[in-house]
């Protein structure tokens, strides 16, 4: 078989060849040149990222025959030797299969001997974690005590599994993911030279869906380029890495966030359909999310982000979203992706997280305004509890006071001593009719429900008012105490443009308290029954009646027919 994977062919030979670790290298490279390299070094850092590259290297160099130099001249006998793995004094063990007492005795008799071909003789044991506890006991003198001709590089992806002994004895480099911009330049630069056409973008989510590790990367990228046809697309990428594509996580997003449920269902069953995993999903999702939250917090931050490319869609739901939202959101699917761990149906708990975070969102909405309405609610019956109290037992200090000393008149501003408008009462009085009250008792519970919508403090004053008297311009409105009255002025900003709307006439709202429009409204009919001509007050008993069932049963409930 002629081909070889991208990983193979591109695996690094240089030291300037191992992407995203200049810390380590540029340090292994210094302690080369000065001849002051150790006699055992530990690498440790996820699958990937070059660990065992980087070893090689380091054996390629440490014997080459331009030593000391940066970098392995990849021409002389020892480099080529050392590259294809003809060279003996270069072993690389496996501890994932060798990982008994027998095999490390064995190194342990063999290390005493000079190498045979090479300055240094070099053992790379990979996955050294797994090696047993008596294997790690039988290597501790060897490697505290090792002979100058030999050089140990231990290299893992687990550091905590291994012994605290074996540790303290070597010089630990931690091997970093790579991030997404070096995998992209890196993988930029072989497609280049392999001759293939990749879009940037498809670029970009391989390197996302690697999470990185650079060996990752080009496999998912040798992938992609056997599944497309002439030039490697996004979609031939989303298809093979099972990734979601940033516009169904942008849609699905801001489907959940206006709580619009049907569609968002609708988004997730269509790509488990197409065969998305579930669980990258959640992941994509996830990262989606912190990503938002991150460019949100602070836009310069545009490198650091995972899984997003930074479009006009994406600054659109940036500016609405709400970063508590963002945070209960990841929070939610968190915990759906532990519960996926465990089940036969993933897609059910991906909708049930789905659902918890829109109702979240529908009771954070409603719930400010609930939440102002009863504050405000509590604070009304507190102070009517009060005018009560004073009204039923006044002051004796306050009475004398008021006795001694001159009269004030009460300022207009006192929300508890609220003065009547009398005379734009009696000209709504004179102005009014049937049909304008009519009317605005006909669309009051419409525009009281959308007041609450609107300005929910202002709702909460006009709960307990009755529309009385109406004329083609004003409107006067009965609440039960002054203080009530006070407030509704302050709301007139909002309550007259509404009205409008509702009325389809301007209409200034005139705020009277229940006991003075009884008062002035009695006043006025005595006032009209005094000047209405003789043949008028024929009917002057009848008049009497009516006012009496009126006060006893109320204006809502008579009803006049001619």
């Amino acid at each position: 078989m002629s081909y070889q994977a991208l990983y193979r062919v591109w695996r690094p030979t240089l030291f300037e060849d191992v992407v995203g670790q200049t810390h380590i290298t540029r340090t292994l490279q210094n302690a080369i040149v000065q001849q002051k390299f150790s006699h055992a070094y530990l690498f440790s850092g996820p699958r990937g990222t070059g660990k065992t590259s980087a070893a090689k290297i380091f054996a390629k160099t440490v014997n080459c025959e331009q030593s000391p130099t940066r970098e392995p001249c990849n021409a002389c006998s020892a480099c080529l030797g050392i590259q294809d793995g003809s060279v003996s004094d270069v072993i690389e063990i496996d501890a994932a299969s060798n990982n008994g007492v027998e095999q490390i005795r064995d190194i342990r008799d063999k290390v005493k001997y000079a190498p045979t071909s090479a300055s240094y003789k070099v053992y790379i044991i990979d996955e050294v974690h797994m090696l047993s506890i008596g294997a790690f006991n039988a290597l501790l003198k060897t490697l505290e005590e090792p002979p100058p001709h030999v050089i140990f590089i231990l290299a893992t992806t687990e550091p905590h599994k291994i012994p605290l002994t074996i540790i303290s004895r070597t010089q630990r480099f931690d091997f970093k993911r790579i991030s997404q911009n070096a995998m992209v330049e890196r993988m930029s630069s072989i497609v280049e030279e392999e001759g293939i056409a990749v879009d940037k973008e498809a670029l970009d989510i391989v390197a996302l869906s690697a999470e990185g590790g650079m060996r990752d990367a080009l496999s998912l990228l040798d992938q992609a380029i056997s599944y497309s046809e002439d030039r490697v697309g996004s979609e031939d990428v989303l298809a093979v890495t099972g990734s979601i594509s940033q516009k169904h996580l942008a849609s699905l997003v801001q489907y959940v966030h206006e709580a619009q449920v049907k569609e968002a269902l609708e988004t997730v069953d269509e790509l488990i359909q197409e065969g998305k995993d579930p669980g990258r999903f959640v992941f994509d999702l996830i990262y989606y999310l912190r990503d938002v939250l991150m460019y949100q917090s602070a836009p310069a931050l545009e490198q650091h982000l995972e899984r997003a490319v930074v479009d006009s869609v994406f600054k659109e739901l940036t500016g609405k979203l709400e970063a508590l939202w963002i945070q209960e959101a990841i929070r939610a699917l968190n915990q759906c992706q532990q519960e996926m761990k465990w089940t036969t149906s993933p897609k059910v708990f991906i909708e049930i997280a789905l659902l918890n975070i829109a109702d979240q969102k529908k009771a954070s909405s409603t719930g400010a305004d609930a939440e102002i309405v009863e504050k405000l609610s509590q604070r009304i019956d507190t102070l009517e509890k009060k005018l009560v109290k004073m009204e039923e037992n006044p002051p004796l200090q306050q009475e004398n006071q008021q006795a001694a000393a001159p009269k004030r008149t009460p300022s207009r501003g006192s929300k508890n001593n609220y003065q009547v408008p009398y005379e734009k009462v009696h000209r709504t009085l004179q102005e009014a009719s049937k049909e304008a009250i009519s009317g605005v008792k006909g669309v009051w519970g419409e525009f009281m429900e959308a007041l609450k919508r609107r300005n929910a403090p202002a709702h909460a004053t006009l709960l307990n008012s009755k529309p009385r008297a109406a004329s083609e311009s004003s409107l006067v409105l009965a609440f039960r105490y002054d203080i009530h009255c006070s407030l509704a002025l302050d709301h007139k900003g909002t309550i007259e443009p509404l009205l409008e709307e509702f009325t389809g006439k301007p209409l200034a709202v005139i705020p009277v308290p229940e006991p003075q429009w009884q008062k002035l409204r009695e006043e006025y009919i005595q006032k009209q029954k005094e000047e209405a001509p003789e043949e008028e007050k024929s009917s002057e008993e009848e008049e009497d009646f009516i006012s009496e069932a009126k006060k006893l049963a109320g204006d809502d409930i008579i009803e006049i027919h001619d």
